[in-house]
C-alpha cells in the first residue's frame, strides 16, 4: 500500500440512525464550513445521518464521540485497496472504524478514545498523520 496523507480534523462526530421514511433533518446541508463533514444516507431499512456531534438530530439511535480521519485527495477511482489497508491497519491495532467514501477520497471514523492508537498504528504504517488540521 502506498504512503498516504491522512488529516485528524476538529471535533467530534455522530452516527444517526432515523426511520427510513423520515424527512432529511432540517439544516444539515446548509452548513458552508468547509472543515464539516456531513453525509446522509437513505437505504430501505434507515435513514443514516453522520455529522458532528453538535448537529446531531434526535434519532432511534445516536453513537457520538467519533473522531475523523480523512484520507487527503483526491483519489483516481481506479487506486483500489484503500479502505481495506486503512481497516486492516486499525484492526490488527484493535481500534473500530467506520467509514465512508466520496467522490474525492475516503473517511474515517474511530472513536474518541482510540484516537491516539489508530493514529500511532497508521503512522507504524507509514502513513502521514496531522492532527486537527
Amino acid at each position: 500500500m502506498r504512503r498516504l496523507a491522512i488529516d485528524v480534523q476538529p471535533g467530534e462526530y455522530a452516527v444517526a440512525k432515523l426511520a427510513a421514511d423520515a424527512p432529511v433533518p432540517p439544516g444539515l446541508l446548509d452548513k458552508t464550513d468547509p472543515a464539516v463533514l456531513v453525509s446522509i444516507t437513505r437505504t430501505p431499512h434507515e435513514l443514516s445521518v453522520i455529522c458532528p456531534a453538535a448537529l446531531a438530530p434526535a434519532a432511534q439511535e445516536v453513537e457520538d464521540g467519533w473522531r475523523l480521519l480523512t484520507v487527503r485527495g483526491p483519489l483516481a477511482f481506479n487506486l483500489t485497496g484503500i479502505i481495506a489497508a486503512l481497516a486492516g491497519e486499525l484492526a490488527a491495532a484493535g481500534v473500530a472504524l467506520f467509514s465512508i467514501s466520496t467522490f474525492d477520497t475516503d473517511h474515517v471514523l474511530v472513536r474518541g478514545p482510540e484516537l491516539s492508537t489508530a493514529v500511532a498504528a497508521l503512522r507504524a504504517s507509514g502513513h502521514e498523520v496531522t492532527l486537527d488540521v
